[in-house]
């Protein structure tokens, strides 16, 4: 009878760290899974900016990481959306097989501009 004993001293230990095991791995789930929500609800929201304390705009939603530029980078970039929207247009019949090449029609491409 004190074999008995001694065994179930040795296995009720063990199996109550399993048990709690099973619960933190529970736990665990939940975790993830509402992680999971919050991310798809934040995908789910579209386009948005964020200003930064340095005074850096980030666009979020467009890709994966957010595209981050300064004043200066911005003003810039938006006066060339007539040409932006004239290069995308004029790319719209081409195949990501033939690469990127140099942009003509008073576009440069920035590789060439040093």
């Amino acid at each position: 009878m004190m074999l008995a004993l001694d065994a179930v001293m040795v296995i009720l230990p063990a199996l109550k760290e399993h048990c709690m095991a099973d619960d933190t791995v529970q736990a665990e789930l939940e975790r993830l899974r509402a992680e999971s929500a919050a991310l798809k609800g934040r995908a789910a929201k579209g386009v948005m900016l964020k200003v930064s304390a340095k005074g850096g705009v980030s666009v979020y939603g467009l890709g994966r990481f957010p595209v981050t530029l300064y004043k200066e980078q911005w003003e810039k970039l938006l006066t060339m959306a007539d040409d932006i929207r004239h290069v995308h247009h004029g790319a719209r019949g081409r195949t990501q097989d033939e690469g990127e090449g140099d942009i003509t029609d008073g576009c440069q491409n920035p590789s060439t501009q040093r």
